[in-house]
């Protein structure tokens, strides 16, 4: 199973930055609520995450740069 960024639906306002900055279509809004598409290529960019106000998206992976 690919490791998708996650929810905490407590935190979670609708605001819909999270889609604005998706670049891969991994993340929606459907009928007011956010959706992780697990069949979407997610590119594990970190943007959503980053981009979240109330830091209600968390990604449980970790990026690892070698030269």
């Amino acid at each position: 199973m690919i490791e998708m960024p996650q929810v905490d639906l407590e935190k979670y306002t609708g605001c819909g930055i999270c889609v604005s900055v998706c670049t891969c279509g991994a993340i929606i809004l459907k009928d007011g609520k956010i959706a992780i598409l697990e069949t979407a290529e997610c590119t594990w960019c970190t943007l959503c995450e980053a981009a979240c106000p109330v830091g209600a998206i968390s990604c449980p992976f970790e990026i690892v740069v070698e030269e």
